[in-house]
């Protein structure tokens, strides 16, 4: 058995070989699939994304990312992003990473600094065997819930060492910078995301990332692969699927609560980011609900 299978052994015994597992580790989740998922909308956070069995593609605006248990997926920053399990079964697990643990492990190791133009949020690196044997260490503590609280920090560091020394570190110094241009574009990803059903100003957020409207829109979309309008749009919907699905509101009312006056127009994009209209769906989701639980 190789070392990344077991791995996968772990991460489905823990889940029971279907589902996610929020674990008791801090910032650890587990997933696991024992069938292909259909595509799935989420908002994705700076994390470090694992699979230890089956594949996975992401996808950010036109980026395509596609990762496996050769290569991990990582992420630094707030970005909406479309998921799909394509091969399984599925063992993945996501840690999702802390820039101020991130910034004080930069300062001890001089991982060098961070990059000086900003660079794509979202990337595929190579997954080492030292960072499947650090990762496994960290899972394997769930057995032991008392070594947790001492043990898990060390795992988490050994972890964050191995991708700042690998081939995504520059991206990991990324999030921990605290100026330059990619603080600029966290400022607008930032307001966005507070204030998405407000009518969105290109210039007006320029102001607030203190950026111009040309070098805004320049790095916003080198980052995110998307404009800020194509951005807050994804929010929107993302935002009133979870209206519909969770609260019981009608399309009109979801629509209206994140921002469109327009219920034709609503209707519209909705279909077009999730390939059905509303009702048909949410019907769709709620007879195959393990299809949200997947990371």
């Amino acid at each position: 058995m190789t070392a990344v299978s077991a791995l996968a052994d772990l991460i489905e015994r823990f889940t029971g070989g279907d589902g996610a597992l929020k674990t008791a580790i801090p910032r650890l989740s587990l997933f696991a699939a024992r069938q292909p998922s259909a595509p799935t909308h989420v908002l994705y956070q700076p994390a470090l994304c694992i699979v230890a069995r089956g594949s996975k593609q992401v996808i950010s605006g036109e980026a395509l990312h596609v990762y496996d248990p050769a290569r991990y997926l990582i992420v630094s920053i707030d970005v909406p992003v479309t998921g799909q399990v394509t091969e399984a079964p599925y063992a993945s697990l996501r840690l999702d990473l802390d820039p101020h643990l991130l910034a004080a492990l930069i300062l001890e190791t001089d991982a060098g600094p961070a990059p000086a133009m900003p660079m794509p949020g979202i990337a595929v690196g190579t997954l080492t065997a030292e960072m499947i044997d650090a990762m496994t260490r960290l899972v394997r503590l769930l057995d032991s819930p008392p070594d947790i609280a001492a043990l898990a920090p060390l795992a988490e560091r050994e972890i964050l060492y191995r991708l700042l020394r690998g081939d995504q570190g520059a991206r990991l110094r990324q999030i921990a910078a605290g100026e330059g241009r990619m603080r600029q574009i966290n400022r607008a990803i930032a307001w966005i995301k507070e204030n998405y059903t407000a009518p969105l100003s290109i210039e007006a957020l320029a102001a607030i990332a203190c950026m111009s409207p040309s070098a805004l829109h320049l790095h916003f979309k080198q980052v995110t692969a998307m404009s800020p309008l194509q951005f807050q749009k994804q929010i929107r919907l993302q935002e009133a699927r979870r209206l519909i699905l969770a609260e019981a509101s009608d399309a009109a009312s979801a629509g209206h609560a994140v921002g469109y006056e327009s219920p034709s127009q609503f209707s519209r994009e909705y279909r077009r980011l999730f390939g059905a209209p509303p009702v048909r769906d949410i019907a769709r989701l709620k007879a195959a609900p393990a299809v949200l639980a997947v990371d």
